[in-house]
């Protein structure tokens, strides 16, 4: 099954028989006190930066987040999509918990965007799933209940299954269009959690065949040597299924390890993006 999502003048396919698709992380305030207080100040001027440095790192769509606490975050983020836009041709992840700010940055974008996200509540899906029908989206889904994030992966895939029931049965949203986020939970809080992300991602894809991703960097959160668990935990959740992940573009060590399982799984014909890679990293600056 494929996804497909698109710039103004360029399109990208997720798929199981496609390169891995790294959605670059970076442009989000959390954890990023200075970005925060710039973006409360009405300065995007960091954002040209960020998106340099993630195109550079070899990411296949960007995710854009502007939620800041005390700022006005629709406008915010019309304005980040509208600037990325004229900075690169890669499609955008438009990232918000805010259904205006969502609506302001679907209105501003020109393609085809992921919408990121909407979780399993009725509410959120009421909220959410119009703006998506309307503006032709794709979106990233969480099995989320009302009141608790489920540790059983069968839990998740019946969350999973209600979101897919209403967004396609009532919302006439394609299930191509679906992209399910099975929840990456912190190794450091609890050492079975990642076991428990694989089982959803097998479940998930042996019962409906849609893509997947994940907040590839929640895996290590709290612990040492982040990039090793990131560089280890992608390609693990690769052969279970996923797809593509919100992730740190930036780290080679992990975008290495995604482009050699790519290569190791068949996505990724005769090594020749493998064997361009290294050809680059060899050229003299």
């Amino acid at each position: 099954m494929h996804t497909t999502v698109s710039s103004a003048t360029r399109e990208v396919v997720i798929g199981p028989d496609q390169p891995f698709c790294l959605i670059g992380e970076r442009i989000n305030p959390t954890g990023r006190k200075k970005f925060a207080e710039q973006l409360r100040a009405g300065d995007l001027s960091r954002i040209a930066v960020d998106v340099e440095q993630q195109v550079a790192g070899g990411a296949t769509m960007l995710d854009v987040n502007m939620g800041v606490p005390l700022a006005d975050e629709a406008e915010l983020l019309s304005r980040a999509v509208t600037m990325i836009q004229e900075l690169t041709d890669l499609p955008l992840c438009i990232d918000s918990s805010v259904v205006e700010a969502l609506e302001a940055g679907l209105a501003a974008y020109r393609g085809k965007a992921l919408v990121n996200s909407v979780t399993g509540e009725r509410e959120r899906l009421e909220a959410i799933l119009p703006l998506v029908k309307e503006h032709g989206a794709a979106v990233i889904a969480l099995p989320n209940a009302e009141d608790e994030i489920p540790d059983e992966p069968r839990k998740r895939l019946e969350i999973t299954r209600k979101i897919i029931d209403v967004a396609v049965g009532e919302y006439e949203i394609p299930i191509e269009d679906i992209v399910i986020d099975p929840l990456a939970m912190p190794v450091g809080a609890d050492s079975t959690l990642v076991r428990k992300t694989l089982d959803t991602l097998e479940l998930i894809r042996d019962e409906f065949g849609v893509n997947t991703t994940l907040g590839a960097s929640n895996v290590s959160f709290g612990m040492p040597d982040r990039h090793a668990l990131g560089a280890a935990f992608l390609p693990m959740a690769m052969t279970c299924g996923l797809t593509s992940a919100v992730m740190d573009v930036r780290t080679p060590q992990i975008v290495d390890a995604v482009k050699a399982a790519d290569l190791l799984l068949g996505n990724d014909e005769w090594g020749a993006a493998w064997i361009a890679a290294h050809r680059a990293r060899k050229q003299p600056a």
